[in-house]
Order: structure tokens, then sequence, then C-alpha cells
């Protein structure tokens, strides 16, 4: 980075020296909740102490509420209860899950006595230690309280609601969310009995999934996450196999019914899900856990095989709009200016400020467009260049007019589609489309709206963006050039694509069919190297997808062999096209799907406001992303590349990353009141981390290059698209030292 562009990034919780003088002059009434995580202590953040205790991967991790204890679940089906004060291990519960824990939680309002596991059993497990008498030794072997057998597949999340001390909900991936209440009964009989009466399913979403927007919902959904406002107890939000969170109103649902009852998919209040992820139609796209901000106003969803999104619960600006299916259409290819009426540039906003501090924040403004562009026509620190324009536009009050917006925007298109990052080319034609609703006349917005339809291999629309940029560029324009290039470009592409169809399309005729196993098993495009051969980034093409449910998701049976991996191992094949438009039941039925088209109607869903690049997320179905501290102004993830990172939530930069585990961080929980952020995953290990005034800046950990460890994880993204088993575990495979069978299931 030139000397020159490093600017003092500033943080919308200033210094804090400011925070000490507002305290000191104003009597700040949440100065507390204002420094738990300020930017200068989140910047500090380094490993304070590794608790050991586990012998299996931690799968899950929580605090009570007052911060006191931290509980864990492991793949060696045992809960442990740790002390804050000393992170020494006060208790370690020998469950009695015959399969991998992946949920655990205090239950409230019980004075931390009673906790409760989900595991990949598909039981729910209730404990009451207070029923211990005298001492409590270190490792206990206690009867549950309450056994709940119902669920038919893994239980992947639970959830509690702050003061009540009699229920909690369960996620499970067959389908159903289910509410258990103590007070009723302590246990059901095991899903499949003759006898399985017990009415406790409150959203049946076994023919929840949808493959779009506009797709009526056909295939179960696999819950893999949910959870209940803080704030509004009767909002619940829930993510599983499709790219949609749900967010319902339990006022507003139907009374718990059994699971032997079949029911439609109850209505949603709200869904949420990334414009240009809507009409996703690759099986692999899911999320992998949903989260309330602390305020209950924003939704954090983390995607399997994508990045991180924040969103608006009730969006009232443009930048988290709501959008049905035929938006989605318009807004990826919004027609060129001859299609449309021209409206010239929109009225600049009348700004009344006081002049002097406006003057130095658009003087800040002016440096960071100046770094951005540099960036732009330099081809490099195209990362920073994005965040500079980021800071401009996320600008706090009325910084700048109308036209710097503008400008910014075209800015940083540029930069995401020289970056070609993992959806970079969405979020161009995003901004390009932003300008555009500033100066419809914008021969910028237009120029580079044309590049990335062409990126996308929509040729024909990006030709006539490319004729629209030609009659609005000033006479004797230097970007004449570019133009012509991009029109090139087209051409090449259009007569390879025509040859293509002339020869017959070799893709075509082997879509969606597969010789044998060895077929992927040794495809080169796994072998970890950072090659770019191949087609990497191809975010409109829909190949063979293979979905897989291995160990590395931590499904180890826990008395595997160390460095073994045994279990079932499930193969499921894609295809782009639905086949039939009929699926299974679960008791062997065959039911239609096209029951109620004629009654359906488009659903609403929810633009993401901002998203956080950096992290990997592929290789687990249970990493998380989490909001930081009682604000909530700092996002963190974990990462299959054994780092954690954290964001400033309102521009989306990167300002942490730190080595959390070996092979893969998964769960990332962030103190109630204290800043301190405990983190987990494939390691046996739990990790506090705290500030330390010895630590750097940017990086905690051995690794230095922050650009070049981010974009392997954007490599790893990529290369998602084309199979998803991890190579470690395909050379394990392929060595033979996987010591069972496997299950192919064929969807």
């Amino acid at each position: 980075m030139d000397a020159e562009e490093k600017l003092r990034w500033p943080f919308s919780d200033g210094s804090v020296t400011d925070l000490l003088d507002a305290r000191s002059l104003h009597g700040s009434p949440d100065i507390r909740k204002r420094v738990q995580f300020h930017s200068s202590l989140v910047q500090k953040l380094a490993l304070e102490k590794e608790m050991e205790g586990h012998i299996g991967c931690v799968n899950a991790i929580a605090w009570n509420s007052n911060g006191s204890l931290l509980i864990s679940g492991s793949d060696d089906t045992k809960i442990n209860i740790w002390s804050y004060n000393n992170q020494e291990l006060l208790h370690d519960i020998d469950t009695g899950h015959s399969a991998n824990i992946f949920c655990t939680k205090f239950v409230p309002e019980t004075c931390d006595e009673v906790v409760v596991s989900g595991a990949g059993d598909a039981e729910v497990r209730v404990f009451n230690m207070s029923r211990l008498s005298g001492r409590r030794p270190r490792e206990i072997s206690m009867e549950p309280a309450a056994v709940y057998q119902c669920h038919s597949r893994r239980v992947k999340k639970l959830a509690v609601e702050i003061g009540n001390p009699n229920v909690v909900w369960s996620a499970s991936e067959d389908g159903t969310l289910r509410q258990h209440d103590f007070r009723e009964c302590s246990s059901c009989p095991r899903a499949g009995s003759a006898n399985q009466e017990c009415r406790n399913v409150l959203l049946d979403l076994r023919c929840g999934a949808k493959k779009s927007l506009a797709d009526l919902p056909k295939c179960p959904l696999a819950l893999k996450s949910c959870d209940i406002s803080s704030v509004r107890p009767h909002e619940i939000v829930i993510g599983g196999s499709d790219a949609f969170a749900r967010l319902y109103d339990r006022r507003m649902l139907p009374p718990l019914s059994s699971c032997q009852t079949k029911r439609k998919p109850p209505p949603c209040i709200k869904m949420f899900c990334p414009l240009h992820l809507a009409d996703n139609k690759k099986a692999y796209l899911h999320l992998t856990h949903v989260a309330f901000s602390p305020n209950g106003k924003e939704v954090l969803l983390s995607y399997s095989g994508e990045h991180v999104y924040l969103f608006d619960v009730d969006p009232g600006s443009t930048s988290s709009v709501r959008y049905t299916a035929d938006y989605v259409r318009e807004q990826l290819c919004l027609p060129p200016l001859h299609k449309v009426p021209a409206k010239g540039r929109a009225k600049q906003r009348k700004i009344s400020v006081n002049t002097t501090s406006r003057k130095l924040r658009v003087d800040m403004c002016r440096k960071f467009m100046q770094v951005a562009t540099r960036s732009l026509e330099m081809g490099k620190n195209l990362m920073h260049g994005i965040d500079a324009c980021s800071e401009v536009l996320e600008s706090v009050g009325p910084d700048i007019d109308d036209n710097i917006r503008h400008d910014c925007l075209c800015t940083r298109a540029g930069l995401y589609l020289k970056r070609k990052w993992k959806n970079d080319v969405y979020m161009a034609i995003r901004d390009c489309n932003r300008a555009r609703n500033i100066d419809r006349t914008s021969y910028q917005a237009h120029l580079y709206m044309s590049e990335a339809l062409l990126q996308l291999g929509r040729l024909r629309e990006a030709s006539e963006y490319a004729e629209a940029v030609n009659r609005l560029l000033p006479p004797h324009s230097e970007l004449k050039q570019q133009v012509d290039d991009i029109k090139q470009r087209v051409a090449s592409a259009e007569l390879e694509k025509n040859r293509t169809d002339q020869n017959g399309n070799a893709k075509a005729d082997t879509h969606g069919k597969l010789r044998s196993l060895s077929d992927i098993l040794i495809r080169s495009h796994v072998s970890g190297s950072t090659s770019q051969e191949g087609r990497e980034d191809s975010d409109y093409d829909d190949e063979m997808e293979l979905d897989y449910e291995t160990s590395v998701s931590g499904d180890e049976s826990r008395e595997n062999d160390q460095g073994v991996f045994r279990g079932s191992l499930s193969f499921r094949f894609h295809q782009r096209e639905d086949q039939t438009n009929e699926h299974a039941g679960e008791n062997g039925s065959t039911e239609s799907t096209h029951n109620d088209d004629s009654a359906f109607q488009s659903d609403v869903a929810i633009d993401m406001k901002q998203r956080y690049v950096a992290h990997c997320n592929v290789g687990t179905d249970i990493k998380q992303a989490s909001f930081l501290g009682e604000q909530g102004e700092f996002i963190a993830s974990g990462s299959d590349d054994g780092r954690w990172f954290i964001w400033e939530k309102r521009t989306g930069r990167l300002i942490k990353m730190l080595a959390g585990d070996v092979a893969v961080v998964n769960c990332i929980q962030s103190h109630p009141f204290d800043c301190a952020v405990a983190t987990s995953g494939i390691d046996n290990t739990i990790k506090l981390w705290t500030p330390d005034a010895n630590a750097t800046s940017m990086v905690a950990g051995p690794e230095l290059d922050v650009l070049s460890a981010i974009e392997n994880n954007q490599r790893k993204l990529c290369r998602n698209r084309q199979i998803l088993l991890p190579f470690e575990f395909l050379e394990q495979f392929r060595m033979h030292e996987i010591a069972e069978g496997f299950e192919c299931a064929q969807s």
C-alpha cells in the first residue's frame, strides 16, 4: 500500500477518548454498552486461554445470561460447563446421546441448573443439575430429566426465550420446528413408533423448500438454524436447505400439531434473501446460521458456498428493499438508456449542516475517492479501494451530494468487476442500478453494466449496453477504446457459442450423468492448488452438484480412531431441471405439489443491505455468523481455513483476522457484557479471546499476508460450485482410509 493511501479509517464509534469525554461531560447512559466492543478493543483481540476438556470437535458453545458460565457440546457426546472467571472446567456431563451434539443451551430463569442439548441421534435431552445432592463431582453421569425423540433426523439448533423456563424449541433436518414444553411431558416416543402422537410441531416445512422466489415450495426444508428475537420474543427466524430465511410470528401460527399430520407450510410474515440469490436454483446453496441483532432490528445470514449478509427486519431505506420474482429479473438487467425515458440527473439534496464540519467530512470523502480511483486505474489494492468507496457510501449524515455518490457507486462497480471474487459481478450490477437511479444518462454506469453482463454470459444485453454507451459518451472520449474492446469480446463469445451449438454441446450430452464415483475423486481441480485453470467463476452456470454428509461437519463417532473417518456417507446428485412434479411422502405415498397452483401468489422477499467477504464456508453446515456485543456494531464469522474474521457492520470493512483453529472455526459467541469472544471448531478445545495491548491491529496468528488468505478462501468458494467434498476427505477416501461403507442416496 502506498504511503499516501494510509488514511486514518474512521469508525462510527469514534475514539476511546471521545467516549470517555462524553461520559464525563454528558453522563452517557449507555457508556457500558458502547465501550464493550469498542473498535479500539476489537482491533486488539488476542488469544487469552485455550480451554481443554473435550475429546472431539466442539460443535456448540453458549453463554449463560450473566456471562459467568459457558456451556459447550461436542462430538464426544458430552456437555461441559466452564467458569468464565478462571476458565476452568466445572462440570463434565455424560449426556447419553448416541451421536454428535450439535447444539446446547442454558434454560433461562433456572439459576443455570437446567441445560438442554440436541444431537445427531435426533434427540433433545434436558438435564436438571439441581437433582444432584451434596458436593457435585466434576464428571457427572446422570439421567436426563426429559428426553424428546420425536424428530426423525439430526437436531441442528435449539432456541430459548428470555424469561421462559418452561419451553425450548428445536430445529431439525426432518423439516420440522418443534416446541417442547417441560410442563406437559418429559418424554415422547421415538420417531416412527406406532404410538407416537406428541403434538409439538410448531412449523411443518416438510414441503417447504424453494429453488427460487417464483417457485412453489416442494421439497423438504432441512432446518439448519433458528433464533428467537430477544426484543420481540414472538418472532422466530429459521434457515435451512434453501436460500431463504423465514420470519414467523408465533402468535399467528396454527395450533401445535402431530407429525403424523402433514400440513402445508404456514405463510411467513417476512422472507430474507440477497436479490441475486433469489433466482438461484443451485442445490448446494443453503443457510448454515441465522441470528437476530441484539436490538431485534436486523437479521444476519450465513450461507454455505456463499458470504454473510445483513438484512433489515423492517426495511425503510433504498439499501434494503422488498422485491418479487419479477423484480429480480428486472433489477439484474434493467434496460439501457435508449429503451427507457431519460430523466436526467436527480436533484441534489439540500444540506443544512455546519459548513466547517461538513467541509472536513467532504474532504475526507474526496481523499477516499482518490484512493479508490487510483486503485481502479492501476488495478492494484482493489480490496482497499472497495473499502474506501464503502466508507464514503455508508457515511453517517448528509456528508456527500448525489454527484459524489454517483461517482463512488460507479468506481466501486468497476473495482468489483476487476476483483472478480464470488458474486462481485452482482454487487457491480447493484451499484450500477443505484448509479442509474441518480443519473439515467450515466455512461460510466452503462459501461460497467455492459462489462458485468458480459462476465455473466448475457451477450445480447451486454451488446445493448455497449451501444448505449456509444451514444452517451462525450466526443473523443478515452473510454471509446474500452467500449470497442467489450464489443469485440461479445462478438468473440457469440462466435464461440455458435460454434459450440453447431458441433454439439458436450456438456449438455453429459449433464447430470455420472459414470463412476472415481470420475469425481480424480478430478484435478480439487487438488488444493491455486491454479486459475478451468472454470472457477461461473455464477450463472448450474452443473451437477454433489451434496455430502461426512465427519468433516462434526459427525465423527466417539469411538473413532484418530485420523480415520467412520460412519455413514451420503451422496446426493442433483440435476438442473426438476424431473418430476411429485415427491414421496414420509409414509411412502406420493403427493402432488401442484394442488394449489391456481391460488399461488409470488412471495415478497427483503434484499440485503450489507455483505461481508473474506471467509470460506463450504466444509461444514454448522458455521455461525454472530453480532459482537450488546450494540452489535461488529460482525464475526468462522472459516474453513482455521481463521475467524471480524467486520465493521456499517461498512462491511474487514478489520481483524485471527487464527483460531488448526482446521475449521465453526462457533463464535461474544460475552454478554465483557469484551470477550469464545470460539470453537474442529479442534477439541475452546478458545477465549480478549483485548491485549501488545496484539497487532489487524492480524493475530502466524499468517501475515491477509490478502493472500482471503483470495485463497475465494478460490475455495468458486471450486465449491463444481465439487463439494473437501480435498482432505477425498484423499482419505481414495486411499481406502474409510473403514466402513457409505450410503448412496440419489435425489
